[in-house]
């Protein structure tokens, strides 16, 4: 019972520290340089890589992509290369995919670690940012309706995978996943997005829908890969910061995972548009 309040006092603050910055582009941004730090520091225990290098490399590319674009509102001539890094961040992220389905582990040679924690893990925070940009002006709405769909997801991929889960979705890396649970989040996440869709007015329903099914997807897909890591630095939990939950990117691996897609997603959304 004191495990079950603890748990469920760390996610309430988290989830209330979120919210609460949401709605000014200075306090968002701030907040999320604090959890790409430590998520940076939880990361690079789990790999096993000292350098400080990878610090410097998130300090630059989300000062240049997420402060000049997000809070002084200016392209400046970054939305080419913006697109680049996101071109190079998705196709780190497909390999990461490949070696979930086909390696028995991901390989870490010394470069790759470099990789990963500048197009997996700091570029995740870059796009996480340019969500809330993706128009001309500072708009909060689809960065909160998106983590509201991941939230759905999990929390209803756990309720139907402990009720009714018998399929193991992917047994070594995750024994806890299944694929009834996996359907559950995706079905319960597009129920969600037709509220969220009633509720706001940035995205009509077959948007947000289709958002769903990219986040329940990559979500999982990120929380896998996340878990693999886990399962070859041989820990339970990235992390001790939040009490009940473990590392705070235990907490955040679906939505950085999913970050690019979306901002894809919304960029094709722009010029369809």
């Amino acid at each position: 019972m004191k495990e079950f309040f603890i748990r469920g006092l760390s996610g309430l603050l988290y989830v209330a520290l979120l919210i609460s910055c949401l709605y000014s582009e200075h306090a968002l941004f701030i907040l999320f340089f604090i959890f790409g730090i430590v998520c940076l520091i939880e990361f690079k225990k789990l790999i096993q890589l000292k350098s400080p290098i990878p610090f410097i490399i998130f300090i630059i590319l989300y000062g240049i992509f997420g402060y000049w674009q997000e809070v002084m509102q200016s392209n400046g001539g970054l939305d080419e290369a913006t697109q680049i890094l996101m071109v190079i961040t998705i196709f780190v992220q497909l390999f990461l995919i490949k070696d979930l389905f086909s390696e028995k582990v991901i390989p870490l040679f010394h470069s790759k670690r470099f990789i990963l924690t500048t197009f997996y893990l700091s570029s995740g925070f870059v796009f996480l940012v340019l969500i809330t940009n993706y128009n001309p002006s500072y708009n909060p709405a689809v960065l909160l309706g998106s983590f509201i769909l991941v939230w759905v997801n999990d929390s209803f991929a756990y309720l139907v995978g402990k009720n009714f889960g018998k399929q193991k979705l992917f047994e070594k890396i995750s024994p806890k996943k299944t694929v009834e649970g996996f359907l559950g989040g995706l079905f319960f996440s597009c129920i969600a997005s037709y509220f969220i869709a009633t509720f706001t007015e940035t995205l009509n329903f077959t948007n947000w829908l289709i958002l769903a099914n990219i986040i329940s997807v990559f979500g999982t897909l990120g929380d896998l890969i996340e878990s693999k890591f886990k399962r070859q630095a041989q820990v339970k939990d990235s992390g001790v910061i939040m009490p009940g939950h473990g590392g705070l990117l235990d907490r955040l691996d679906s939505i950085i995972f999913a970050a690019p897609f979306i901002y894809l997603f919304l960029r094709i959304l722009k010029y369809v548009s």
